[in-house]
């Protein structure tokens, strides 16, 4: 943790372990104490610190853990938090090495929509776009209104504006492994983490990043830099809530004849027939599908 500008090495008192074990919904939290939680600590006389407050977080962003070794009863999964109290969360892909995966994004974006935090696209490596041109992605997130950033570490493309969109602020860092988190931070702050190489057998990045920590980079500005990630599901969505985080579904959503409708197989859906009337993308739709059909009904909320 941060004191001052300083870092501590903290533990969690053992009682509080205990308190904070289970969520008042009964549901067991993965974690306890997540990277961005503000805390009070009592200081050891060895320079380590023990926690033995968590102050209200603001929000967090959090994903469904993988089900543990022996769990059988219906609803038993995890939720594991990512990171708290979150000013923006960045969600960033590569052009190449590893390929441009929009499903991958549209889940990332809808756990931070689900999560109500303002989120942001960054497409790195655009040097790269001769190699795999991305312009179609490009041009349709930022139609439906998200800020994308294109940035470049290698050539320094876009930095210089995202470091401004960074300022003064509590920012995550959060996609695929071998996007280019480490290089671009590198870049953006003059930092000098660790960079690791693509596999040449999958094409996928291997991780550098891992475990989730907070840097301070600037005046007032912070980055949780996260490991990367092979997959996510977003963590406590319903069927029928899925087409709120999808925020071109809003101004038809209320049009459907059902209020509980998953814009799916439904009579009289006004998403499904704005996606058949091209006012909503087929590839946004498609993606949509994907992942309702893995938001799981035997969840306890």
């Amino acid at each position: 943790m941060f004191e001052e500008g300083n870092s501590i090495r903290c533990n969690l008192r053992g009682k509080f372990k205990k308190e904070f074990g289970m969520k008042k919904d009964k549901l067991f939290a993965l974690d306890m104490a997540a990277v961005g939680d503000v805390v009070d600590i009592d200081l050891n006389d060895d320079g380590t610190g023990t926690v033995y407050n968590i102050e209200k977080r603001k929000n967090y962003l959090s994903r469904k853990a993988p089900r543990l070794k022996g769990a059988s009863y219906r609803g038993e999964r995890l939720e594991q938090i990512i990171a708290s109290n979150i000013d923006k969360f960045f969600v960033i892909s590569s052009v190449e090495y590893p390929s441009f995966n929009n499903r991958v994004i549209d889940r990332l974006i809808v756990t931070g929509e689900s999560s109500h935090i303002e989120t942001f696209l960054i497409i790195n490596k655009i040097d790269l776009i001769e190699k795999n041109d991305i312009t179609f992605w490009i041009d349709l997130y930022r139609s439906i209104g998200y800020k994308v950033f294109t940035t470049s570490a290698l050539t320094g493309e876009g930095i210089d504006d995202l470091k401004k969109e960074l300022s003064g602020k509590i920012n995550l860092f959060l996609g695929h492994s071998g996007v280019g988190k480490s290089s671009l931070l590198n870049q953006l702050f003059g930092l000098e983490l660790n960079i690791g190489d693509i596999s040449t057998f999958s094409s996928k990045g291997t991780h550098t990043t891992v475990t989730s920590v907070i840097l301070s980079v600037a005046k007032n500005t912070y980055v949780i830099d996260t490991p990367g990630i092979r997959e996510i599901d977003p963590y406590g969505i319903k069927k029928e809530d899925l087409g709120h985080f999808f925020i071109e579904f809003s101004e038809y959503i209320n049009g459907c004849k059902f209020s509980t409708c998953t814009h799916n197989h439904e009579p009289e859906c006004a998403v499904a027939k704005a996606v058949e009337e091209g006012k909503i993308s087929l590839e946004r739709y498609d993606s949509y599908l994907k992942i309702l059909n893995t938001v799981e009904e035997d969840m306890i909320y």
